[in-house]
């Protein structure tokens, strides 16, 4: 009896260490870094299993990663290709972050396609805007999603979530500059994640290196496409004293998605 009630006391703290995990920091306690992932979903379909919505596989890697903000793209709300479920809301749900911002791009198959905002900590301000996209391109319509994150103790933080169009030497450039306008009067702090469609050596990624710092530099691949390897999906975040990097790096999941998550933990210098 002994040794089934010292295991039983094992169990008991093991199950209150992994809740305290997952748990929001008290909002009086202090912040000295943020945890920001950024990571597209695929609509939360696998790659390996086509037509199927696998939303828990998303959960699990975030749940698992454990970020205190995440900038989510390829979300389906109300689809008939993922079964006119609401992916954004579902995420919160199940994730167990209580605040997030759905960001509409398109209509797709009698529902919403677009981009969110995921929070453990209240989001306010939210905003979307629509960037642009030149018609002779064929490119899809793509936006700009925003939110002020109220970290414990009062800190507020400016977030964005985007995802720009592959027709990178048009649209991107043409997108990345709007981004940059966008946020070139915010006077909080600013951390950017997306898939940028663009890798490092591109002109959109250089209009993003101009307003922004990216977390990593010679960055590991986020996308495998048969045997090319490219880093697309970046993490950045407005110079000066507001943020220094900690640590970044790519999360090696690849059942989830066809893209692989971006994480950073960034010290708080405010």
């Amino acid at each position: 009896m002994r040794k089934l009630s010292v295991f039983g006391l094992f169990i008991v703290l093991a199950m209150v260490s992994c809740a305290r995990k997952n748990t929001p920091a008290k909002s009086g306690a202090r912040m000295d870094a943020i945890t920001f992932m950024s990571y597209n979903v695929h609509h939360c379909n696998p790659p390996s299993k086509p037509g199927v919505i696998d939303l828990d596989a998303i959960v699990r890697v975030i749940k698992k990663e454990n970020p205190d903000v995440v900038a989510l793209q390829e979300i389906d709300v109300n689809t008939g290709r993922s079964g006119k479920i609401n992916q954004a809301a579902l995420l919160s749900q199940k994730t167990g972050y209580p605040a997030f911002y759905f960001s509409k791009s398109i209509d797709h198959d009698g529902g919403d396609y677009g981009i969110m905002i995921l929070s453990k900590y209240p989001l306010s301000d939210m905003s979307t805007h629509k960037l642009p996209t030149d018609p002779a391109t064929g490119g899809e319509p793509r936006v700009l999603s925003l939110a002020v994150v109220t970290l414990p103790g009062g800190k507020k933080i400016r977030v964005a979530s985007t995802h720009l169009d592959f027709h990178g030497k048009t649209n991107g450039k043409l997108q990345m500059t709007e981004v940059n306008r966008i946020l070139a009067g915010e006077t909080l702090p600013v951390i950017i994640g997306g898939d940028f469609n663009a890798t490092e050596k591109s002109e959109t990624i250089q209009l993003l290196d101009k307003a922004f710092t990216r977390t990593c530099n010679n960055c590991a691949f986020t996308i495998e496409e048969g045997k090319e390897k490219q880093a697309i999906d970046f993490i950045a975040y407005k110079p000066g004293t507001a943020f220094s990097v900690q640590s970044h790096r790519v999360v090696a999941e690849d059942y989830a998605s066809d893209h692989r998550p971006v994480q950073a933990v960034l010290k708080i210098g405010f």
